[in-house]
């Protein structure tokens, strides 16, 4: 493709960059941990249940990673999780070579001092895992999977509790 006289590659791409920037410059985004971001509002400032099984340890460990620890807290997250395994690499004999694991989680995030619920909603997720090996192998990859289903499942909470746009 030929460009017109005077225009080069370099010259074209810095220019739709330059207009992005100026798009995105009126579009009234607010970065979440920048002054006045919702992320500030909770960082520390959020209470956990305490863990009752493997599944809510790893999910507490993560919203900790993302909320920070509590320091002063203000608010209170709860959250109730479901998962679910099932069968899904099938041989002809009827065995199991694939799990797919399914998991919900239902939250609401109140205030500790009115106990009004401020955000809340239900996000879901799956991942799967091999059951090729022995039985070892199998346990240890269903358990890793649990882990990254937490995970993801946390991370879609947080990215809820900070679009929702709270004010401390």
């Amino acid at each position: 493709m030929s460009l017109p006289d005077g225009l080069t590659r370099r010259g074209l791409l810095l220019g739709a960059g330059a207009w992005a920037g100026l798009a995105l410059a009126g579009c009234a985004l607010t970065p979440a941990y920048g002054p006045g971001g919702s992320g500030r509002a909770l960082y520390g400032r959020v209470a956990l249940r305490a863990p009752d099984d493997v599944d809510s340890f790893a999910m507490n460990g993560r919203l900790i990673e993302r909320l920070g620890p509590e320091n002063d807290a203000e608010f209170a997250l709860d959250y109730r999780l479901t998962t679910a395994s099932l069968a899904q690499g099938i041989t002809r004999d009827e065995v199991t070579t694939r799990y797919s694991l399914n998991g919900t989680a239902d939250f609401s995030l109140s205030r500790l001092d009115t106990g009004a619920v401020v955000a809340g909603g239900r996000v879901s997720s799956f991942t799967s895992y091999s059951a090729i090996g022995t039985s070892i192998a199998t346990l240890s990859a269903e358990r890793d999977a649990h882990e990254r289903l937490m995970v993801m499942l946390a991370d879609q909470i947080v990215t809820r509790l900070l679009a929702s746009k709270l004010t401390s």
